[in-house]
C-alpha cells in the first residue's frame, strides 16, 4: 500500500500545472508493487509509474535498503540507452507527508557530539599492567551488562537472522569485502578463499538457529565505545555508529569487542596473557552469567573470522608485524575449523 493522498499532494507541488491526479495500482510481483500515476493538465495527460519494494527479503528489510536501491535507480536509469528515465525518489515521513530525497550528489549524517574517552585508550594501557584495576573491571562489567540487556530484546524473523549471517560473510563491509581491501602480497588469494569457504560452511550450521535473533549494536568495537566517567562508582558510556541493521546474533557484538583483547595481546606479547587474558575471561564470565547464553560458543566462529580479518588488515593497522598478523590468521582458521569456540583454547588457536 502507498499513501495516495500524501503522494497526490507531492505531485501537485512537483507539477504545479496539474489539474487532477489519479493513482491506480498496476500490480504486484515478488519484489514490490507498481502504481500508475495520471496527471491531467491543460495540455493533456502525463503518465508516470511509482514503484514500491516489499519490506522483507532480498536485502530490502530496512527502509535504508529500499532508499539505497531507489537512489541508485535514479542515478543510473538515465545512463543506459533505451531505458525509461527515473524522475525522483520519494520519502514518506513519520507525519504522513511525502517529500523528495532524490537528486543528491552525496549524503551526510548529522548527529550529536560524543563526550568521553574511547576504549582504545584502556586497551593500550593494559599492556603495562600486571592485572586489571577496579576501573578496568567496572568498564568490562558495564559493557557485558549493557550487551546482555540489549540482546534480551528478541525478534521472530528467520529472514533477518539469515541476512545477518550472509552479510557477515559476504557484505562489502564484512569478511569478503574487507579482504578485497587488502594490498596484494599480505595474504594469498588462495588463503583468503580458504577462510571464506570455511566461513560459508558455517551458514549451514547457523541457519537453524534463527531463534537467536536479537537486538544488536552491530559495530561494538572500542572506537565506538566512549566512557564519560572513569571513576569506578559512576562509570558510564556513550556509543557511536550503530550500523549494519538493528537485528542479528549476539555473537556479532561479543566478537566485535573481545577480538580486541586477542589483538592487543598478540601485538604486545605474541600470545594472549596478562591483563588482556583477564579481560577476556571477565567479559565472558559476566556476560554468560547475565544471559545464560551458553549456545554463544557454538556460533561465534564466523563473527570472530570477520573481526579477525579486520584487525589483521594492514590498511587499518599498518603497525602489526607480519609474524603477529599471521597469528591472527591462525586464530581465524582455528576458530572456523573448531566445532565450537573454546575459551581454554585461546592460545592454541594462534599457533
Amino acid at each position: 500500500m502507498i499513501n495516495e493522498e500524501a503522494i497526490k499532494s507531492y505531485l501537485k507541488e512537483r507539477f504545479p500545472e496539474a489539474r487532477h491526479v489519479n493513482i491506480k495500482k498496476l500490480g504486484s510481483g515478488v519484489h514490490g508493487s507498481g502504481f500508475l500515476i495520471e496527471i491531467k493538465t491543460a495540455k493533456g495527460i502525463n503518465r508516470y509509474v511509482i514503484k514500491s519494494l516489499m519490506p522483507e527479503g532480498f536485502a530490502h528489510d530496512y527502509p535504508s535498503d529500499r532508499a539505497g536501491i531507489f537512489l541508485l535507480d535514479l542515478e543510473e536509469f538515465k545512463n543506459l540507452s533505451k531505458h525509461v528515465k527515473a524522475v525522483d525518489v520519494l520519502s514518506e515521513m513519520k507525519d504522513g507527508s511525502v517529500k523528495s530525497i532524490g537528486g543528491g550528489k552525496e549524503y551526510y549524517l548529522l548527529m550529536e557530539e560524543a563526550e568521553g574517552i574511547n576504549y582504545f585508550t584502556d586497551l593500550k594501557a593494559m599492556a603495562e599492567k600486571k592485572g586489571l584495576d577496579e576501573d578496568d573491571k567496572a568498564k568490562i562489567c558495564l559493557m557485558a551488562e549493557y550487551l546482555a540487556e540489549i540482546h534480551g530484546v528478541k525478534k521472530d524473523s528467520k529472514t533477518l537472522y539469515w541476512r545477518k549471517i550472509r552479510d557477515t560473510i559476504g557484505h562489502g563491509e564484512c569478511l569478503m569485502g574487507v579482504f578485497d581491501t587488502y594490498p596484494d602480497g599480505v595474504l594469498g588469494y588462495d588463503e583468503m578463499a580458504e577462510i571464506e569457504k570455511l566461513a560459508v560452511d558455517w551458514r549451514v550450521r547457523l541457519k537453524p538457529k534463527y531463534h537467536r535473533l536479537c537486538q544488536i549494536h552491530g559495530d561494538f568495537h572500542p572506537g565506538n565505545i566512549w566512557f564519560r566517567n572513569t571513576r569506578t562508582q559512576n562509570v558510564d558510556m556513550v556509543l557511536l555508529d550503530r550500523s549494519r541493521g538493528p537485528w542479528g546474533d549476539a555473537a556479532d557484538d561479543v566478537a566485535a569487542l573481545t577480538i580486541n583483547y586477542i589483538f592487543f595481546a598478540i601485538n604486545h606479547f605474541s600470545r594472549i596473557h596478562g591483563a588482556y587474558l583477564e579481560s577476556f575471561r571477565l567479559f565472558f564470565d559476566a556476560y554468560i552469567k547475565k544471559t545464560k547464553d551458553n549456545e554463544l560458543y557454538e556460533v561465534l566462529a564466523p563473527f570472530y573470522a570477520f573481526r579477525g580479518v579486520v584487525v589483521a588488515n594492514p590498511v587499518f593497522y599498518p603497525e602489526v608485524t607480519p609474524e603477529n598478523r599471521q597469528k591472527i590468521f591462525n586464530f581465524v582458521r582455528g576458530v572456523l575449523k573448531d566445532k565450537a569456540f573454546g575459551l581454554e583454547k585461546i592460545n592454541k588457536y594462534i599457533l
